[in-house]
């Protein structure tokens, strides 16, 4: 039988006028897979410096952003005096805890960026949700590579195959690029109790069960899970320990209390968040 227990397709979302992303967790069936409660596919798409796919500032907290692009290049700028092109390949990652402000620009020196890739929220253990905000980035260089027949799988963070990431993360997870040649077959990692994979290209089979671009496969608790590409396939690989108890999530906010996400609503609304260092835009509270 298969350990697919549910799969789920991307959906449309605009996150700012004129740019749509293709929106995966959550999911009304499924709100985290491990501490992941967040994924969103951006493009493959063409934008100009300054363009449709630039984000203004905007808040978080509770969470930590993961930014992993296969192509194209983001320059990020947040709160902490943080300024940090992100290019394919460099792992981003950063920590909101009780307030961080950021920006999501293209590059001002490229007249077009061809920009895709994939951004997860992890979310913060109870005892971390209102800790001090930080910002990692470990470059291409530095990334754990595990090289198999037909595979190359890059350990963004956490721990898999044997292997652990450079980046100490705040609880056990695991989050992988899998590179895979038609033929080639991989198993999940059998470490982590809640497991997925989400297809950015190409088509892939699990015990009978085929699943394409812009789809998560959910996998069951402790059933071996083996993936085979049926075409050459870029595979995100996902999940770790449950979350230590529910989250809420308001627009940018994750928290395990209602309560702090109203205040950071209202935090946001009369601009007590900090700013990110020469930037004077931002992205108003949406509507309730």
């Amino acid at each position: 039988m298969s350990a697919v227990e549910l799969m789920i397709e991307a959906r449309r979302r605009e996150i700012v006028p004129g740019f749509a992303v293709r929106r995966i967790l959550p999911y009304a069936q499924r709100r985290s897979v491990g501490p992941f409660v967040f994924l969103d596919h951006m493009g493959p798409v063409d934008a100009g410096p300054h363009g449709q796919a630039d984000v203004r500032p905007h808040p978080h907290i509770g969470l930590a952003t993961v930014t992993w692009l296969f192509s194209g290049e983001i320059v990020h700028r947040d709160s902490l005096g943080f300024v940090q092109p992100i290019r394919p390949g460099e792992l981003n990652w950063m920590s909101a805890g009780r307030a961080i402000t950021h920006s999501e620009r293209m590059p001002e020196d490229k007249p077009v960026v061809h920009l895709h890739g994939v951004q997860a929220w992890v979310a913060l253990p109870h005892d971390l949700e209102e800790g001090e905000p930080s910002f990692t980035h470990v470059p291409a260089s530095e990334m754990p590579v595990i090289e198999e027949e037909g595979a190359r799988l890059t350990l963004i963070a956490g721990s898999a195959y044997g292997r652990v990431a450079p980046m100490a993360v705040p609880s056990p997870l695991f989050y992988l690029e899998a590179r895979l040649e038609p033929g080639a077959t991989i198993a999940l990692p059998d470490t982590h109790a809640e497991r997925a994979a989400y297809v950015v290209e190409g088509c892939v089979t699990s015990d009978g069960t085929e699943f394409g671009e812009g789809s998560l496969a959910v996998f069951e608790t402790a059933k071996a899970v083996t993936l085979k590409a049926e075409t050459r396939a870029i595979v995100m690989l996902l999940g770790g320990a449950p979350l230590d108890g529910p989250r809420h999530i308001y627009w940018n906010f994750v928290s395990s209390d209602k309560a702090r996400i109203e205040t950071a609503k209202e935090d946001w609304r009369a601009q007590r968040f900090p700013q990110v260092p020469g930037e004077t835009e931002f992205i108003p509270l949406p509507p309730d």
